[in-house]
């Protein structure tokens, strides 16, 4: 999982704190990106909103997360995306 957030910016720090114990058991790693440092993979990836949450599956884009900031709904989304055919990267 990646997550694309800066400092300034209070629902990604919501997601932050969620998602180390949202993602036990169905993630490897999580990674975020701080996109006012790293403002050229801001703009590769398109990233127009913050936070976003990109899921890899076996190194390769799988699929954006979006969903309630909720550990449960988080859960849910990320085995439902798991299971489904990856989508075209952004």
């Amino acid at each position: 999982m990646v997550l694309f957030s800066a400092p300034n910016c209070g629902a990604c720090r919501v997601w932050k704190q969620l998602l180390p114990q949202a993602l036990v058991g169905l993630a490897n790693a999580m990674y975020e990106v701080d996109v006012s440092e790293a403002t050229g993979m801001a703009r590769y990836f398109g990233i127009f909103h913050l936070p976003t949450l990109y899921l890899y599956k076996d190194g390769q884009f799988h699929a954006e997360l979006q969903c309630e900031a909720r550990r449960e709904a988080i859960q849910r989304a990320v085995q439902r995306l798991l299971v489904a055919p990856a989508q075209d990267e952004p």
